[in-house]
């Protein structure tokens, strides 16, 4: 028995004799800890989704998308034209071992999807999908394309501005390519914006990195074993995550090159069955994506509605711009800046347009959304603010549904 398999015993063990007493109490600690940090945070959130004066879409969703759709014309659609070269690229066609850097192109996109593949193709999904209607899976197929190009250009700039050690190892991201560049420019206030990305950065990794997805995480697993404290959770997931990173971005990269594929197939396996199962249903299921994208189908927000949630998910799902990804292709082997550009334009590719769009067919085709039989549109929950559902599940509950019901229902359909 190795020490990983001895340290997750020891974890379990914990789990396992925690008390009630324990639990009521880490009940009212964890609302705790949600009270101050909504306290905390919920300006600051109040000010980067303000919208812009006389509409309802965010600024910082709007910057965004501007910023792909320039990169996107001045790269002469960059995401297109080296696509094939960016597979080639990642295969390991044109690696070089003696090239500095500490992991392969291969290992930086699993490590750099390892933050992006999860909850946004899950739980984000079916927010958008839910108030948005299956036309925002529309716009956030859009987004993701247009944010390809903007993850090759902030990637680009991550190996081309990092930092070359003797013992080999280097260090880059968007606290390197903006003060360097600022410099490099002559241009004031470089060292600034570095040091509050780098803030900036750990602050998001704390909240809607990690607490996000152990927060949803603990909500599937107790709906699973029944309710239990959050915090052991939070435990077995921090002690798993240590043995993983302790070693440095050569053990990240080992762990995600093995499980993100594997994690991804699954997923994806897993909604092209249910997809399969209801081919019947796959063409009405598009059509609703394009009638829903320009029309809205009577979802909340109309057309514009589903625009946003569409721009605004694919944004968190991908991260395209948020310059995290560029700190994992930094540590990529290579001499040459704009290869590991190609590699992670895959990124938004495989994350948004592939899995978010399997999770938007699937709940599309659930039959879950319902639908008004006299207009066809999609009737609103009471409030108005989002589709009305059955059983009232959202997020990660609604899409999770939709595993346990495909089977059964096509069964019962077939019979």
């Amino acid at each position: 028995m190795n020490k990983i398999d001895k340290y997750l015993i020891a974890l379990g063990s914990v789990a396992a004799f925690a008390s009630p007493a324990i639990a009521q109490e880490s009940e009212g600690l964890d609302a705790k800890v949600n009270a101050a940090f909504s306290a905390a945070t919920g300006p600051f959130v109040s000010l980067i989704f303000a919208p812009i004066p006389g509409t309802s879409f965010p600024w910082i969703v709007m910057w965004l998308v501007i910023a792909a759709t320039i990169f996107t014309f001045y790269f002469s659609f960059v995401q297109l034209k080296f696509f094939k070269h960016a597979i080639s690229l990642v295969k390991g066609d044109y690696s070089n071992p003696n090239d500095a850097g500490e992991v392969s192109h291969f290992q930086a996109l699993a490590t750099a999807l390892s933050g992006t593949v999860g909850l946004g193709n899950i739980a984000g999904v079916a927010v958008a999908v839910g108030i948005g209607g299956p036309g925002a899976t529309f716009w956030m197929i859009l987004a993701g394309l247009m944010g390809m190009a903007t993850k090759f250009t902030e990637c680009t700039l991550g190996v081309k501005y990092r930092n070359e050690y003797a013992d080999g190892t280097v260090s880059g991201g968007p606290m390197y390519y903006i003060s360097k560049g600022f410099k490099e420019r002559g241009l004031p206030g470089g060292k600034f914006l570095a040091v509050l990305f780098s803030i900036f950065c750990i602050l998001g990794a704390l909240g809607g990195g990690n607490m996000f997805q152990a927060n949803q995480a603990h909500a599937q697993i107790s709906g699973i074993v029944g309710d239990y404290p959050g915090w052991i959770t939070g435990i077995v997931f921090a002690g798993v995550v240590f043995v993983v990173i302790v070693g440095g971005v050569k053990s990240i990269a080992r762990v995600t090159e093995k499980v993100v594929p594997f994690m991804g197939v699954l997923y994806v396996g897993a909604a092209m069955i249910i997809i399969l199962m209801n081919y019947d249903q796959i063409g009405w299921a598009f059509g609703q994506i394009f009638a829903g994208a320009f029309t809205g189908l009577g979802v909340a927000g109309g057309m514009v509605g589903a625009l946003i949630q569409g721009f605004k998910r694919a944004a968190f799902s991908n991260e395209a711009g948020v310059g995290s990804a560029a700190i994992a292709h930094s540590a990529v082997k290579t001499k040459e800046p704009i290869t590991e550009g190609f590699v992670s334009l895959l990124e938004p590719f495989i994350d948004t347009v592939v899995i978010c769009t399997m999770t938007a067919l699937v709940i599309t085709i659930s039959g879950q959304l319902i639908v008004d039989p006299a207009t066809g549109n999609y009737m609103l929950n009471e409030g108005g603010t989002a589709i009305a559902t059955v059983g009232g599940t959202s997020g990660v509950g609604l899409t999770l549904s939709l595993i346990h019901i495909s089977e059964p229902t096509r069964l019962l359909s077939i019979s």
